[in-house]
């Protein structure tokens, strides 16, 4: 399993190069019993292979441009990059790029070696991942059963999952990095929105939309934020022992599948022993999300903005994601203000709840992976398994928050997430606890 630290110590010693990196990468992407084809809209073979030859020359000389230098990474079909067309996984938008979105800009520039653009739920909106245009990348899980692999981040979840990149650059607006990577067992980190820029990436909501990593660990993740948040510094290593860890009791914590049941309730147990404090607390905001998510909410009124300009077209649109932008439609200026007023209130409220813990936690996803047949039996059975994949990840996006996903399943078994979350601006602090909760885990 690549991670950003075992990479740059083999780079370091010469046991592997850049190149070699960028050529495991693109032959697992074109592997034909892979799922390349779907995961990724775009390979970038040709400039990923001169970029990782001219990492190798700098490292030789001794120039070592960030802790990711030289590492393949991918990226959400939503970014810009300088001289290349942004489709946000649809056949009716087509952008030519004159320069890169901030994101991909501050990449590149730390040495990260673009790979290819991966596939999304089209426009970004939807959690089940699929997309009619493309085609839907299958979860690395059970193949066999053709489950989907969340959304909307769908490809970036699969590349990252079957080794394509060290880190799969994507976007979260009600959950759309977190659902897909805890659906396909890998980390996660969705940032307070206002750190990391969203220039040059399509928009779904002005307000909710974050940008970042997708990984195969929190720290991995933690070494990506810093780059794209443009915060360096380590990350505080805290033990498990003492952390204050806020149960939720509300909706968060019910109906839950099986499996995420069993591997969640393991989770807690673990770092109970391992002497985190859990406190279970009521936390009644979390139960009001139709109020929330009204009409499709504050994303639902401000996509109806976004799309003005292509609504001609809207016949050409994947219909599930036309019926959820004709949603917004019913929202008035009034419905929109009332929202944000509820959105102050709420935050308020989670925020004097959660002030005397370290983090949140709770399950990414209530459900594991369901098949791609069962989501596209009926209009009804589609928006019945989004709602319940984004069911927990919306209201870290409503709190203006940011969190981390970590894989909690025993190996083997159907992808679980576990959710580590905090209020907004404790990025770093939360990255951390993260970090404590995966090693006290430590079954991944």
């Amino acid at each position: 399993m690549w991670t950003v630290a075992q990479l740059a110590r083999d780079l370091d010693a010469g046991r592997t190069s850049s190149r070699e990196l960028v050529e495991q990468a693109l032959a697992r992407i074109g592997a034909p019993y892979g799922e390349g084809a779907r995961a990724f809209l775009k390979v970038y073979a040709e400039s990923a292979r001169a970029e990782a030859d001219h990492a190798d020359r700098l490292r030789k000389s001794g120039v070592r441009r960030s802790a990711v230098d030289g590492l393949p990474v991918s990226l959400k079909d939503l970014f810009d990059v300088a001289g290349d067309v942004t489709r946000a996984g649809s056949k009716v938008y087509e952008k030519r790029a004159e320069r890169d979105a901030t994101a991909v800009a501050r990449l590149r520039a730390a040495g990260a070696i673009f790979v290819g653009r991966t596939n999304m739920v089209e426009f970004a909106f939807g959690g089940v991942g699929l997309n009619p245009h493309f085609g839907t990348p299958k979860n690395p899980f059970d193949r066999k059963a053709a489950r989907v692999p969340g959304g909307s981040s769908s490809g970036a979840a699969v590349a990252q999952a079957d080794g394509m990149c060290v880190m799969a650059l994507g976007s979260d607006t009600r959950g759309s990095i977190r659902q897909p990577a805890a659906l396909c067992g890998v980390a996660g980190f969705k940032p307070t929105a206002r750190r990391v820029p969203r220039d040059g990436a399509f928009p779904l909501s002005y307000t909710l939309d974050s940008v970042g990593p997708l990984a195969n660990s929190v720290a991995c993740c933690a070494a990506y934020d810093e780059i794209l948040s443009g915060e360096p510094g380590p990350l505080a290593e805290l033990p498990v022992k003492g952390l204050r860890l806020l149960l939720p009791k509300s909706i968060a914590l019910e109906d839950l599948d099986a499996e995420v049941s069993k591997a969640f309730d393991a989770a807690v147990r673990k770092l109970a022993a391992a002497g985190a404090l859990l406190t279970e607390l009521a936390v009644p905001a979390f139960n009001r999300q139709d109020e929330y998510f009204k009409g499709g909410g504050l994303a639902g009124a401000e996509v109806v903005h976004v799309h003005r300009p292509y609504i001609a077209r809207a016949a050409e649109y994947d219909p599930r994601v036309g019926k959820r932008i004709a949603m917004g439609s019913t929202l008035s200026g009034a419905d929109y203000v009332a929202l944000l007023e509820l959105r102050a209130a709420f935050m308020r409220e989670v925020g004097e709840l959660a002030a005397p813990f370290d983090a949140i936690v709770m399950p990414a996803v209530p459900c594991i992976a369901p098949t791609i047949a069962e989501t596209e039996a009926g209009d009804e059975a589609y928006f019945r398994w989004n709602f319940r994949i984004m069911r927990n990840n919306g209201l870290i996006n409503f709190l203006d928050g940011c969190a981390a996903t970590l894989p909690c399943h025993a190996p083997g078994g159907a992808p679980v997430g576990f959710m580590v979350c905090g209020t907004g601006g404790a990025d770093r602090r939360i990255l951390a606890v993260a970090a404590a909760v995966e090693r006290a885990l430590a079954t991944h």
